[in-house]
Formats: C-alpha cells, sequence, structure tokens
C-alpha cells in the first residue's frame, strides 16, 4: 500500500487545506486509536497529546481529542510542549503513544501531527499503514462507557525540564556562562530558559512571545540572524537557537559565528573518542563532504541515510551505533534521547565545552566545511525531476565537472512541494553558480 498522508514526519499541510482539517484529523485520531486498541489486547490505551504554539493548535487538538475518544482511547494533554518532551513522557508514563501537533520550522499557517510509539520512538512503517488503510474505513463511535477521558497532565512542564538536565553531567555546571536562548516563540518558550538558569548560567532569553502566529517568525534556527545580533550585543559567550517545536538547534560563538549540525555532530564524536571507541556516526545526503572526511581521518565509520532524523534513527537502530544527525540541526544522541531534541543537544556541547574548558571554534577548528549552496525550488504537487531529460542531464554535466572536489544533491521535500537542490563545490561561488545552472533548468520545466 502507498502511503497516501504521512510523510517522512508525520502528516502535515497547509491549514484548511486537506489533510490538516478538522474532519480530518478528527478521523486520524480515531483511525490512531481503533489501531492502537486493537494492539492493547483489551486493555484501554492511553495517548499524551502536545503541541507547539500555532493558533491552529486549539482546533487541532480538539479535533485529535474527539476521534481519540470516539476509538475509546483516554487523552492526556500537556498543552505547549518540544516534540522530544512528548517523546520522552511517553516512554515515561508508559502510555500507549504520543502525538505532536506542529509543523516544526514552517510557518504558523502550516500545522501536523506526529506520532510516537511507546517506547519514544517514531511509529513503525507498518502502524503508519494500519492507520492509513483503518482512515478508509467508515468512522463509527465506542459507546458512551467505553468512550476515552481526557484529563491535564500535570506539570509536564517541570517533568521534561527536569529529564533534560538529568542529560547534563552531574559533576558540571554552567556557572559562570551567559547563554542567550531563541526559542522561535515555539514549544520551548516556557522550558528552555528554565533549565540551562537552574544549570546555572546567566541566560539572555528571546523568542518566549508567542501569539499564535509568531513562531519562527524571524527567529529561531532557521533564522538566527536575531541570535546572532543578541549574543554579539549583549556579549553572551555562547547563543542556542531551537526551532518551533525544539527538535532542533543551532549555535552561535561569542563572536557571532554560527557553528551547524555537522559542526556540533563533529564536536560531539571528536570528544567521545577521547574516551573510548565510537562505533560509528550516521549523517544523511545533506551532510557535509568535510565532516565525513574528518571522521575517517579520526578513525570513526560513517555512514548516509536519507534526509529525515527518522532515516538517521533508523540506521543507527540498524546498526548500533548511537550518535547521529542533520546538518539542519537534528542531532541524536541515543544514550540521551529517543530523538532529535534541541536543548538535549546543546547541552551534550556545552558538556564538551566545559570538561575541555574551550571554545566552539577551538574544539571545532580541524573541520573546515565545503562551501554548500542550496536553492528551494517550489513545484507543483507530484513534479518528479528524475523524469525530465533536461535537469538529469544538467546534473550529470555539473557533477563531471566538479569531479571529485564537489557533490550534486536534488531531492523531493518530504514535508512541502519543493525540490531541493544542493551543491558542494572547493568554492562558495563556484558551488552557486552550478546551482543556478540546475535550478534554472528546474524552475523553466517546473513553471
Amino acid at each position: 500500500m502507498t502511503r497516501q498522508y504521512f510523510g517522512t514526519d508525520g502528516v502535515r499541510g497547509k491549514v484548511g487545506v486537506s489533510p490538516i482539517t478538522p474532519d480530518f484529523v478528527m478521523r486520524l485520531g480515531y483511525a490512531a486509536g481503533k489501531v492502537l486498541t486493537s494492539a492493547a489486547s483489551g486493555i484501554q490505551p492511553t495517548v499524551l497529546i502536545g503541541k507547539d504554539t500555532r493558533i491552529s493548535g486549539y482546533m487541532l487538538e480538539a479535533s485529535l481529542q474527539a476521534g481519540l475518544s470516539a476509538a475509546g482511547v483516554d487523552i492526556l494533554l500537556s498543552g505547549p510542549m518540544p516534540t522530544p518532551a512528548v517523546a520522552y513522557l511517553t516512554r515515561a508514563l508508559r502510555i500507549s503513544a504520543g502525538i505532536v501537533i506542529s509543523a516544526s520550522h514552517n510557518p504558523y499557517d502550516d500545522n501536523g501531527i506526529k506520532f510516537f510509539s511507546a517506547s519514544g520512538n517514531k511509529l513503525p512503517d507498518e502502524m503508519e499503514l494500519e492507520i492509513e488503510r483503518t482512515l478508509l474505513r467508515t468512522m463509527a463511535c465506542v459507546r458512551s462507557n467505553e468512550l476515552g477521558k481526557a484529563r491535564r497532565l500535570d506539570d509536564a512542564q517541570g517533568r521534561y525540564i527536569e529529564f533534560c538536565k538529568s542529560t547534563f553531567p552531574g559533576e558540571l555546571n554552567l556557572r559562570g556562562m551567559k547563554i542567550a536562548i531563541d526559542c522561535a516563540n515555539g514549544a520551548a518558550y516556557h522550558i528552555a530558559p528554565h533549565v540551562f538558569h537552574e544549570l546555572g548560567a546567566e541566560v539572555v532569553p528571546i523568542g518566549i512571545q508567542p501569539n499564535g502566529e509568531n513562531i519562527n517568525d524571524g527567529c529561531g534556527a532557521t533564522s538566527p540572524e536575531w541570535l546572532i545580533n543578541t549574543v554579539v550585543q549583549s556579549g553572551a559567550d555562547i547563543g542556542i537557537a531551537l526551532d518551533g517545536d525544539a527538535d532542533r538547534v543551532m549555535m552561535v560563538d561569542g563572536s557571532g559565528h554560527l557553528f551547524d549540525g555537522d559542526q556540533m555532530l563533529y564536536l560531539i564524536a571528536k570528544y567521545r573518542l577521547t574516551q573510548g571507541p565510537l562505533a560509528g556516526v550516521a549523517g544523511t545526503l545533506m551532510t557535509n563532504m568535510a565532516l565525513e572526511v574528518a571522521l575517517k581521518k579520526m578513525g570513526i565509520p560513517f555512514a548516509r541515510a536519507a534526509v529525515g532524523d527518522r532515516y538517521v534513527l533508523e540506521l543507527l537502530l540498524e546498526r548500533g551505533w548511537v550518535l547521529g544527525g542533520e546538518n539542519s540541526g537534528h542531532l541524536i544522541c541515543l544514550d540521551k534521547q529517543t530523538t532529535g531534541d534541541g536543548i538535549v543537544s546543546a547541552l551534550q556541547v556545552l558538556s564538551v565545552l566545559r570538561r575541555n574548558g574551550t571554545t566552539l571554534a577551538g574544539y571545532a577548528k580541524e573541520l573546515t566545511l565545503y562551501p554548500q549552496t542550496l536553492i528551494n525550488v517550489r513545484v507543483p504537487a507530484g513534479f518528479d525531476w528524475q523524469q525530465n531529460a533536461l535537469i538529469v542531464r544538467e546534473k550529470e554535466d555539473v557533477e563531471r565537472e566538479l569531479g571529485s572536489a564537489g557533490r550534486v544533491l536534488i531531492r523531493a521535500s518530504g514535508t512541502e512541494p519543493l525540490l531541493r537542490v544542493m551543491v558542494e563545490a572547493e568554492s562558495e561561488a563556484l558551488s552557486r553558480r552550478m546551482a543556478e545552472r540546475i535550478v534554472s533548468r528546474c524552475d523553466a520545466l517546473a513553471a
């Protein structure tokens, strides 16, 4: 069966446009509830629902709650909560599943539904397919005495704050550090500043006034300029930028230099190698070539997964590794958390810096990223560049000209009607020129 609704990270789209409508989300909740009750062997399942700060979260939360209740599933409501927090709380509370209402780093008028299994991992493919099959059936309702009940989860915020702090070494603290934190007006606005403050840091928080429409708007991991300016102007030692649901992170040093997921992954891997053998590191097709080369020089095996943190996780589990990530800032440390977690990842980086008495630039100085140009091209739904001979030929010509000193990647976004064109080369000018050559073909054919 081909997936109709589930993408690389749940079901996502524009609010008010199928499938992100109240009636569909109610049916999605019902279908998920029926799959859970079928697997529960007579025990009434319980599902935790969290959300980010988008205004549409109120509507979609009510729809999900109605569908789950009609299927006989009890519901816990956490209110605004980071995606990784829902993963952690689902596991810690020993409940059946977790659901997050979020479109991550997308604009406020997008939204989505993400699912976590009882173990705090993304739902397995077979369960997503079963939910899609159940969506094709007529929605019914259990008897009144079997309806699911809903209640608020007490102190979800405090529970997750304590979990994040527990991933930072107990013998270390952040006293003497001034940290600027950009919460993207998203789900971590009432959590991240407390985590770093309670570990001893002086915190300069920004992006902590969500109004339902300003999530990711000129702030957060995808728009780090505000954080960079704040770090420089406030004299902070370091800056941390989360995205709307706080599963990804970017960092800034005291001089205002931005560090992406590849650089942070290198820093963590380099330190862990000093503590013992490191089985391997997982990246994606977008991972900078410089990271792969640097890891191999250190004798650390490296492998690429498809783009998307779920695929990084699948590769880690398949190989028995614990460390992986994406240059977008999704980092996974399986010995700390079951999914990408921006706060926990930042704490892993900070623990390395504190142990070594160094800076981001100092500890990552051996890694010089190859210039990389990424251009997003909006395309019609279903547009397949691989069926267009002109684009394929242009890509091959660029690859031939670059040789072993560069790399080309073209892929469709898993969450938006976009084609992502990426070129790595020895110089920024060359990478941009080559990327624009390919994009010109895409623009002409997608128009």
